[in-house]
């Protein structure tokens, strides 16, 4: 089965339409570019961690109609901007007439051999024109400029040799968009919609169906197909290990897949939701999210990757898991045969192995209400941000008059899945919620899942760190 359109695939890049071309399925958009001779845009990792290849597209917006959104070009396909808009750093400014970001970092010094300048440029550029950003916020703190610029927007962009100083002076140092600025003007108008798209190259076929329904039929006849959301992990498999899966079927913008309601009784979120997303229709109403975004790789991967995807590729160091498993989340699975809801603490069977069948779907993730009030997100990890778990845990404890009533806690990185902490758990259930009940089920904490060696942290510090975590918990608990 295939989907079919009836235009010749392209994109709006700097305001031209360009026909995408006869290119292969996988052809990245850093690739792509770079080939039309938009070369502002620089290959550094090729796994989305260093922003160097990052660009501006068009998406629907949390506060505003549309959002410039920078994303990282290496690992998105370029079918899967057919009928999209794109920005580059040549399309922000020119050299006669320089982008109001772009002059900033130039007269503060905040480029030196100029790599990873334009990357800076895009990302610093979604921020410039983020709609609820203004010049009199209030904020002002070692993350917010007294401009409202939040820092978190360049986590994803390294540099080897300006240093961050300046780059963070020219960042602090812009005002608003001026009144006649174009791309601010864009924000106001809706984006492009999803095109239903339909590219066979070389025995390779990329799909974006119309409807959820499509997809459906697409995965009972072809459950192999590799799904796309934020490519954000799909990207990384094609760059690094070279997977190239013959079907390539696109879910990111389905409506179905994209649903938010809050309360009274429970959170729905859509599987294709990205994590920004989440993070700014939430506003903070989930503490225990609220600390996990942050600390969730970067902005750059937090602006593609999916909810959904993430707990798609049931990886056990993935931060979701361990944080929605405290919230004791569920996840509505849907194929052809119909939709069933599975408990995430049911959801992990092994190593990237989940109870979802090859023809489904992860549709929406629910979560209960109301939440504990004691809650909290620890990540273990060698650097604060853009980095991988060596240890993540999920704390949601009830405590009234003085005693533990109810109380969930999700692992992460400790074992093949991600977990529950149950013997943990029991161990506080029931107890006076006092320094001696921590340390002794702090004891138990370290000895839960099967902390492992490897490069990241060894099995003795994994087992410590999850018993320092639980103390921690409870100082920050009684502190605050």
């Amino acid at each position: 089965m295939s989907t079919t359109t009836t235009q010749t695939p392209s994109i709006t890049v700097n305001g031209e339409s360009t026909a995408i071309g006869d290119v292969a399925v996988h052809t990245s958009v850093l690739d792509w570019l770079r080939d039309q001779g938009l070369t502002g845009a620089k290959e550094g990792c090729a796994e989305g961690e260093c922003g160097a290849c990052s660009v501006l597209v068009a998406r629907p917006g949390t506060d505003a109609p549309t959002e410039w959104t920078a994303i990282n070009a290496c690992l998105l396909p370029i079918a899967a901007l057919d009928g999209q808009e794109l920005i580059t750093s040549e399309g922000l400014g020119s050299p006669e007439e320089l982008h109001p970001v772009q002059q900033e970092l130039a007269v503060r010094g905040g480029s030196q051999c100029g790599y990873c300048t334009p990357g800076f440029v895009c990302s610093m550029a979604a921020e410039f024109y983020r709609s609820t950003r203004t010049t009199s916020n209030g904020h002002c703190d070692h993350e917010h400029g007294p401009n409202g610029f939040d820092l978190h927007s360049l986590s994803g962009n390294l540099c080897r040799c300006t240093g961050y100083r300046p780059i963070k002076d020219a960042a602090y140092a812009l005002g608003e968009p001026a009144v006649d600025d174009a791309l601010a003007a864009r924000r106001s108008a809706p984006p492009p919609p999803p095109v239903a798209t339909a590219i066979a190259v070389e025995g390779a076929e990329f799909l974006r169906p119309a409807d959820l329904a499509e997809v459906l039929e697409v995965l009972a006849e072809s459950p192999k197909a590799q799904i796309l959301a934020g490519s954000t992990d799909v990207g990384v498999e094609v760059n690094i290990r070279g997977v190239r899966k013959p079907l390539v079927v696109a879910i990111d913008r389905l409506t179905e897949l994209r649903e938010f309601s809050y309360g009274p009784d429970e959170i729905r979120l859509g599987a294709a939701l990205t994590l920004s997303e989440i993070e700014r229709l939430l506003a903070g109403r989930v503490p225990l999210l609220a600390q996990m975004f942050p600390q969730f790789a970067s902005r750059l991967i937090r602006n593609g990757a999916t909810i959904g995807g993430n707990l798609g590729t049931g990886s056990p160091i993935g931060d979701t898991p361990p944080a929605l498993l405290a919230l004791d989340a569920s996840l509505v699975l849907s194929s052809r045969r119909g939709e069933r809801v599975v408990p995430l603490a049911d959801y992990f069977t092994g190593y990237r192995q989940t109870v979802k069948a090859a023809d489904e779907l992860i549709r929406t993730i629910v979560i209960p209400l109301p939440i504990e009030p004691l809650t909290a997100f620890h990540k273990i990890a060698k650097r604060r941000f853009d980095d991988i778990s060596s240890v993540a845990v999920g704390y949601a404890v009830d405590v009234e008059d003085g005693v533990v009533r109810r109380a969930r806690i999700g692992l992460g990185g400790v074992a093949a899945t991600p977990l529950r902490a149950l013997a943990t758990e029991q161990a506080l259930i029931g107890k006076p919620w006092t320094e001696r009940t921590v340390r002794e089920a702090a004891a138990v904490m370290a000895a839960e899942g099967t902390p492992m060696d490897d490069h990241r942290a060894s099995s003795s510090y994994r087992s410590a760190m999850l018993g320092q975590s639980l103390l921690r918990f409870y100082a920050e608990g009684v502190s605050a």
